[in-house]
């Protein structure tokens, strides 16, 4: 190359760093600006340094998304530089790095990088907040913790206790949807005693049971499985004295007076969506559905199964008055409150305002906001905000009502955008449900399952229900999770060493090799 050429190639480089400098310069300060309103609409209580920090990086984050980036990523990767894909953490350090870089590249003066320890603080601080909420690491440990949701056998079942904590459950939680204060108190006694042994501390959450709408009681007790073109009803209650069956077979509800809001053509899905169907006709309280959807051996109505209305928001308060009954027995027993069904800023407050009374003098739990529906993942930002003001919050990625309420097919891109947000946030998030289901169950995991599980390591904990082979299911996790860990941390690739294909290793078969029993 002559000096001509490479006189003109380094002029024509400048020209696109000083193009792309004063392009990212105008991409900061729009930032800033949308960012600065949030702030303002989210009026911050003075006093908290840390928590206006985090909350200033969510905004920006926020500010940051409402932006197309993608004709700025490609020119930046071109000239070695960050595209912006990975700055959750530290959305204006980032910018800043980039904008210094460019500064240098284009000969702009009054740029300066920022402290390394500007983009490495808010990664210690969210592995710090992980650790306080949800147990602290072990030598063994994955960076993902693992929480198990525990049986009712546990109540009266030490050893089940200390075996799950001996396998490597990081903490543990208790669903106030089922047993009684009586069996809760029994578990963390267990869990007590099982922390003892183990040398180490095992958190508690209790999840309080929410509005989810239930069935309630059903018209027959025979096993009948309905299946496509079946019929059977909702109403709000059951004629007095059936044993048999009756025609069509009828359902209650945990909550009645949503029979009047449903309406012909609504879908209605039971179970996690097992069973599917829509709404016929309404009579008053009493509303027929059609089944358009089951399993090849078909669908049950039971008592207890959880019941959806997709695309119906049920505006409901999310602290119920069972739930309000429970607190004093839940700040007795648990270090996180798990609150479900949260979806506006008044379910929080209303929360943190019946946890002030019934404390009293006690200081408050951390929260886990458990994001459940539509309205919920619009609001998280401000759930976010409200909660973490007053106490330590961790968000739930709840997948199995989530992904009825929102679309299956839109799953896989709201837990995406979740972890991001919670990550930008510095908040610690959980990746739950049906994690390593037919596992847990049936004692074998299908690969989905394990790819699922892989993918859960960016969380900063992972769920387990419960199951007769939980203990498997937390040594296979904690494996996977290990695994990962070399890989993975968040949206960041490490480049770690591969050892799968290993030039000239003697153990790696010649794949040039011809087989000895060709012809």
């Amino acid at each position: 190359m002559s000096r001509i050429e490479s006189d003109t190639q380094a002029t024509a480089g400048r020209d696109e760093a000083r193009r792309l400098h004063a392009a990212v310069s105008a991409l900061r300060a729009d930032v800033e600006n949308r960012a600065a309103r949030l702030l303002t609409e989210w009026s911050l209580p003075p006093g908290d340094g840390v928590f206006f920090d985090c909350m200033s990086n969510l905004a920006a984050w926020l500010a940051l998304r409402q932006i197309d980036l993608g004709p700025l990523q490609a020119p930046l990767a071109a000239l070695g530089l960050s595209s912006l894909g990975r700055c959750e953490a530290h959305v204006l350090a980032s910018i800043d790095a980039v904008l210094a870089t460019l500064a240098i590249l284009a000969d702009v003066p009054g740029h300066r990088h920022p402290p390394a320890r500007t983009l490495t603080a808010a990664k210690a601080l969210l592995a710090e907040r992980r650790d306080a909420l949800f147990g602290a690491a072990r030598l063994d440990s994955p960076s993902t913790r693992v929480m198990v949701t525990l049986p009712s056998e546990a109540a009266d079942d030490p050893f089940l206790v200390e075996e799950i904590v001996a396998a490597g459950a990081d903490c543990l939680r208790i669903n106030t949807a089922h047993d009684s204060p009586e069996a809760w108190a029994r578990m963390a006694a267990n869990i007590r005693a099982a922390a003892t042994a183990a040398g180490r501390r095992v958190p508690l959450m209790m999840d309080l049971a929410g509005p989810k709408l239930r069935i309630l009681a059903v018209s027959s007790r025979e096993k009948i499985r309905l299946h496509p073109g079946d019929r059977f009803a909702l109403a709000a209650d059951l004629p007095a004295g059936i044993r048999g069956r009756t025609q069509p077979l009828t359902a209650t509800l945990s909550h009645p007076q949503i029979l009047d809001r449903l309406a012909p053509g609504d879908t209605v899905w039971i179970d996690d969506g097992v069973l599917r169907a829509r709404v016929l006709a309404r009579n008053g309280t009493r509303v027929e559905l059609e089944v358009t959807q089951a399993r090849a051996k078909g669908g049950r109505l039971k008592p207890d199964k959880g019941v959806n209305l997709p695309g119906r928001s049920l505006d409901l308060p999310a602290l119920t008055a069972a739930d309000r009954d429970h607190l004093g027995t839940v700040l007795d027993l648990a270090d996180i409150v798990g609150f479900s069904f949260v979806q506006t800023v008044w379910d929080v407050r209303d929360l943190i305002a019946a946890l002030t009374e019934a404390a009293g003098d006690r200081p408050l739990p951390a929260v886990v906001l458990k994001i459940e529906t539509p309205l919920a993942v619009a609001n998280l930002p401000w759930l976010i905000v409200a909660a973490g003001a007053r106490l330590p919050v961790a968000v739930m990625i709840a997948r199995g009502d989530l992904a009825v309420e929102i679309g299956l097919d839109r799953l896989s891109e709201v837990q995406e955008e979740i972890l991001w947000l919670c990550e930008a946030a510095r908040v610690p998030v959980v990746w739950a449900t049906q994690v390593l289901e037919g596992l847990l169950k049936e004692g074998v995991a299908s690969r989905a399952e394990a790819t699922d599980a892989a993918m859960a390591q960016r969380a900063d904990c992972v769920m387990l229900n419960k199951g007769p082979h939980v203990i498997e299911g937390l040594h296979f996790l904690r494996d996977v999770l290990r695994r990962m860990d070399r890989h993975q941390h968040k949206k960041t690739a490490r480049m770690g060493r591969l050892n799968a294909w290993t030039p000239h290793d003697p153990a790696t078969p010649d794949p040039e090799r011809e087989p000895a029993d060709r012809p």
